[in-house]
């Protein structure tokens, strides 16, 4: 297997990465909060189908670090550091799940989505016992869970469709080479 990360991958990582920093913005212009409609997520997964495991990785721990930076959402301590090792965990696992386990779309992203919830209430547990934040794990992935539903919605309609897409083009413009 080669582990070689290309050229074209980390161009691809860039964009998916910019994805993430611009289409939160573009989901709060319209009154949609980042909660309902998980809008950073969606290029993380992506990634995670398109990317190798460790530039997955990368592309999740980044973006909601540098979105916190840059825009100030998520706030970086503790939403920021929950959500880099949320979308790490689902970018991380969708590679592996579908580069390795040869797994489709949909069963991917569910297994990647309970993944990164879990990723998040292990952090949560973690914050609360090293730094006193006043979370409940088990209650931050209930409330995560039923708040995302719209956004978890858009993912798995939207997400498959779109990889299916890129990989009929991919293989169309690669028979013509």
């Amino acid at each position: 297997m080669n582990n070689k990360i290309t050229t074209k991958e980390i161009v691809l990582g860039g964009l998916l990465l910019a994805t993430g920093l611009i289409l939160p913005m573009i989901f709060h212009l319209f009154g949609l909060t980042g909660q309902i409609a998980l809008p950073m997520h969606i290029p993380v997964l992506i990634g995670g189908f398109l990317l190798s495991p460790s530039l997955a990785l990368s592309l999740g721990i980044i973006t909601p670090l540098v979105s916190s930076v840059l825009t100030g959402m998520p706030v970086l301590f503790p939403m920021a550091v929950i959500m880099m090792f949320e979308l790490g965990t689902y970018a991380f696992s969708a590679s592996v799940f579908t580069r390795r386990m040869k797994l489709p779309a949909v069963p991917t992203l569910i297994l990647a989505m309970v993944a990164g919830r879990t990723a998040a209430g292990l952090t949560v547990a973690l914050l609360v016992q090293l730094f006193g934040v006043k979370m409940n794990p088990l209650l931050y992935i209930k409330g995560a869970v039923l708040t995302g539903i719209p956004g978890i919605i858009i993912q798995l309609i939207f997400i498959p469709l779109l990889i299916f897409s890129i990989k009929t083009y991919k293989t169309k413009t690669t028979a013509k080479s």
